[in-house]
């Protein structure tokens, strides 16, 4: 589900769960968990890398799962997205994101929740389609949009709700580089043994926090009520199943 090879330092994070890494409720508590085990400033990590394996960086959400679950499962999963996007936007170390391929809705998401993004030239697409689904942001994702990408940026990104191409995504600031697929996941390791090796970690811990401190602020305040009720709703009217719906019909056109 989570694989982790520590190389000189950097912490190499790999999804693998699945074709696509979709986000369950388990591989979701599994990278809280994770990440919380990496942040430790007494552990023999640097920096952390994190990366899909396969085709996909993470194709987002297990929707399928959500559906066949209903409001239950939504009540359970929901915090547990939340958990894993916070303990990577919140880990005090060097994260950076080497996107092997396509980042969706919650995997784009990881992905703005690291320091710095490198995207892999070629067919992988990333963007939050979550209003195409049907479904609101979870409070923690949108705050992490915003603070990756700008108010204005994110808004466009959000409202549109496309998936976007490595050198469009370039442009609109979901990633900060594009590499080779074969040199992908050098470029992502040596920028972060770059950030980790010449800023010290407690400076660099710190600093991170103080960039963060007025959202992590704002999410400890908030509970997501009416996120569970929309999502479940989403389910019980069948909107969710009809996207997929129209999504498996449009690749097999």
């Amino acid at each position: 589900m989570i694989e982790i090879d520590v190389v000189d330092g950097i912490g190499v994070v790999r999804l693998a769960h699945g074709k696509v890494n979709a986000l369950d409720l388990e591989l979701c508590q599994a990278v809280e968990q994770a990440m919380r085990d990496l942040d430790d400033p007494r552990g023999p990590v640097r920096a952390v890398v994190l990366t899909g394996a396969g085709r996909a960086f993470s194709a987002g959400v297990d929707l399928r799962r959500v559906v066949e679950g209903g409001a239950r499962y939504v009540a359970e999963f929901l915090p547990a997205l939340n958990g894993a996007f916070r303990a990577l936007f919140d880990l005090g170390k060097p994260v950076v994101a080497a996107v092997n391929g396509h980042a969706i809705a919650g995997g784009c998401v990881l992905a703005a929740a690291c320091d710095h993004r490198v995207m892999a030239a070629g067919t992988g697409t990333i963007g939050v389609p979550e209003l195409r689904v049907g479904v609101p942001f979870p409070y923690p994702a949108l705050e992490i949009m915003r603070f990756a990408l700008g108010p204005v940026a994110a808004r466009q990104v959000i409202l549109d709700g496309a998936n976007h191409p490595p050198e469009a995504a370039l442009s609109l600031g979901l990633v900060d580089e594009l590499a080779e697929p074969d040199v992908l996941l050098d470029r992502a390791a040596a920028t972060a043994d770059r950030m980790a090796a010449g800023i010290p970690a407690d400076a660099f811990r710190y600093t991170k926090a103080q960039f963060r401190q007025e959202i992590t602020e704002r999410l400890d305040r908030v509970t997501e009520a009416t996120t569970v009720e929309l999502w479940a709703t989403a389910v019980s009217d069948g909107r969710i199943e009809a996207f997929m719906e129209r999504t498996v019909g449009a690749a097999r056109s």
